[in-house]
């Protein structure tokens, strides 16, 4: 057990004697359980560091009530990392009606409450309790979606930037390989945590703008006053960070708060082919640490533990995504070679049973770039690529990404290859060669593929930033004409997305009668949830689109958006007290009837439970194979509607 516990990263002073270190040069601080996998960016960091020949130690999951925890590898050299995990704290805490979990993936045996409310202010704090006038770097997707002030939405208030809270020295956005590099290399040559501030993916606060004044062209957010102040303002603002997040052409951004000066540098350029195939061929144990087995492990790794990250970034646009203010637009990739030197290292684990569970990114079938404009002058500024059918500069080919999915389906140790991130269906059907399609259907899908259409009505989508209706119908239409040429007998399973801003009752009950008129009955939908850094957000906050300044409806009482939700499972018979409520609010009594077009019985007469007689029972995981095939016969019959 000892050798074994060797091949991880030091998490005790015994694990550092082992080593024969008496000092750390990096301590990360960590509110994620120790899992060294690259799908944790804890992982990623550490062995990036120690692949550069800096010594780390890992603090995962302190005691946050006293220093205890975070003494206990002792004080560094440099600096002290601070991460709250891969996850915003308090999205992990709290679901979208506010409600507290009961299970943190992340956290050993599920165990809820190990990690406190926001957890990066919380420990930056601590550390400093700690170890005084150390350096501290902060990193992670809490620090990149709160780096400015922004909306908060467990407390309806917009808070200041992180940084501020957290008393931090340097926060780095983004994903994080080539800022933590150069910082690290800067610290380690005697320059000073003060003197850091050019580093590209960083932000840093200062109470001085003469030198960057006259060294640099800035632009101005309106500040933390105004922003808390004006939704207008804040509008304006978030339409300026979410404009320049691009490594090319995007500028250095400053935002006041009081007498003090938030700056962010431009993001970090992306990593090229050999950069990112170094950093998935560190020597990750690709697992949790050892410590964890007596509490039964760590079970966010079921996810991901035969799954292959084959590149990073995402130009689809959906509004409600902080894709864009973390890992941006532009494609990062890895080689296939890389690729395929990880899937053979898969085979070669113990409970590998033949299946590699995921081959993709944010969005699977963005696997190379948007177009050649990018690579010089970086992602367009006023437009998406997939908007209103894609950009005429827009290249669709998947015969690069088939001909790696077909290079792991050759090896002989593997069974099946699925594909689990999303596909992004819009761009699937601008691709005049189905041949990519029709292999996805043959080979890469268990029995059910998940699909995001996440609304119908074209006026909610396009707030979302997703396809049209019609994109969607072609799609289904297409997906099952293909699985039965191939003899298969496969299903759509369609996320969707209740009280998007844009969406009223007239909205929801739209998607209802979509859900009737295909027979289908999700399993699992999900409110729209405000976390910080999305667009979304920012319309769910100011009721304005920041892109255009119009207004735009926005469901905010609990009533309305559990009436919105209701609606998606109008067959559930405990939802029907609410599905009657928005029907009759909304003037449809139509619906409520008798007829084949009603969602529910009248109350007070039989079937009053919310059970249609002849009605689908909800299947596995969004419906069963009985409901998802008369749901084509239906969009057939009815074209759109």
């Amino acid at each position: 057990m000892m050798k074994h516990h060797t091949q991880f990263l030091p998490i005790s002073r015994a694990d550092m004697a082992e080593r024969g270190w008496d000092r750390l040069d990096f301590l990360l601080v960590s509110g994620d359980a120790y899992v060294d996998h690259p799908s944790f960016g804890t992982a990623i960091i550490s062995r990036l560091l120690e692949s550069e020949g800096y010594r780390v130690g890992i603090v995962a999951l302190p005691d946050w009530r006293s220093t205890r925890d975070f003494e206990a590898l002792g004080r560094p050299r440099y600096a002290v990392l601070v991460s709250s995990g891969v996850i915003d704290s308090m999205v992990n805490h709290y679901t979208a009606s506010k409600k507290p979990r009961s299970e943190d993936v992340y956290a050993p045996g599920g165990k809820a409450g190990m990690r406190p409310d926001r957890a990066l202010i919380v420990y930056a704090n601590r550390v400093r309790e700690a170890f005084k006038d150390i350096p501290i770097i902060l990193g992670g997707i809490e620090a990149s979606l709160r780096r400015f002030a922004h909306y908060d939405y467990w407390s309806d208030t917009v808070r200041r930037s992180v940084l501020v809270d957290s008393k931090a020295d340097l926060l780095i956005y983004g994903m994080g390989e080539k800022p933590i590099l150069e910082v690290a290399a800067r610290l380690a040559r005697g320059e000073t945590i003060r003197e850091i501030r050019d580093v590209r993916g960083t932000c840093y606060l200062t109470d001085d703008l003469t030198d960057l004044e006259k060294s640099a062209k800035i632009v101005m957010v309106p500040s933390f006053e105004e922003v808390q102040s004006d939704k207008r303002r804040y509008a304006d603002a978030f339409k300026i960070q979410y404009d320049e997040q691009d490594p090319i052409r995007g500028k250095i951004l400053v935002q006041p708060h009081g007498n003090r000066y938030l700056v962010q540098n431009p993001p970090a350029l992306p990593l090229t082919v050999e950069e990112m195939d170094r950093v998935y061929a560190l020597p990750y144990q690709r697992t949790y640490h050892p410590v964890y087995e007596t509490e039964g492990g760590v079970p966010a790794i079921r996810e991901v533990e035969f799954s292959i990250t084959s590149h990073r970034g995402c130009f689809g646009g959906c509004a409600f995504c902080a894709l864009t203010f973390h890992q941006g637009r532009i494609i990062q990739k890895r080689s296939q070679a890389s690729i395929l030197a990880e899937a053979k290292k898969l085979v070669w684990m113990d409970n590998f049973k033949g299946y590699i569970h995921d081959v993709g990114g944010p969005t699977a079938n963005f696997r190379n770039p948007s177009c050649m404009i990018q690579a010089k002058h970086g992602a367009c500024k006023d437009k998406q690529c997939m908007d209103n059918g894609g950009c005429r500069h827009l290249i669709v080919d998947h015969r690069e990404y088939l001909q790696l999915l077909r290079k792991l389906r050759e090896l002989p140790e593997v069974k099946k290859v699925f594909i689990r991130s999303g596909i992004r269906y819009d761009y699937l059907m601008l691709d005049k060669d189905d041949t990519f399609f029709e292999e996805l259907c043959e080979h890469h899908v268990s029995g059910q593929l998940k699909v995001a259409p996440e609304h119908v009505v074209d006026r909610v989508l396009k707030r979302m930033g997703k396809p049209s209706r019609a994109v969607y119908d072609r799609f289904v239409r297409k997906f099952y004409e293909i699985n039965r040429k191939l003899g298969k007998e496969q299903y759509l399973v369609p996320y969707l997305l209740s009280s998007h801003p844009g969406s009223d009752l007239a909205a929801a009950i739209e998607l209802a009668e979509y859900l009737r008129d295909i027979k289908y009955t999700p399993e699992q939908v999900q409110d729209f949830y405000p976390t910080p850094g999305s667009l979304s957000t920012c319309m769910f906050y100011t009721g304005l689109d920041p892109r255009t300044m119009e207004e735009v409806y926005v469901p905010k009482s609990p009533k309305e958006k559990a009436m919105q939700r209701a609606l998606l499972q109008y067959r559930k018979p405990s939802n029907y007290k609410l599905v009657y409520e928005a029907l009759t609010l909304a003037g449809r009594e139509d619906l409520i009837g008798y007829g084949p077009k009603c969602l529910i019985r009248p109350p007070g007469r039989p079937g009053t439970n919310g059970k249609v007689k002849g009605g689908v029972k909800p299947g596995k995981r969004g419906g069963n194979k009985a409901e998802a095939k008369p749901g084509l016969q239906a969009l057939k019959r009815n074209g759109k509607k």
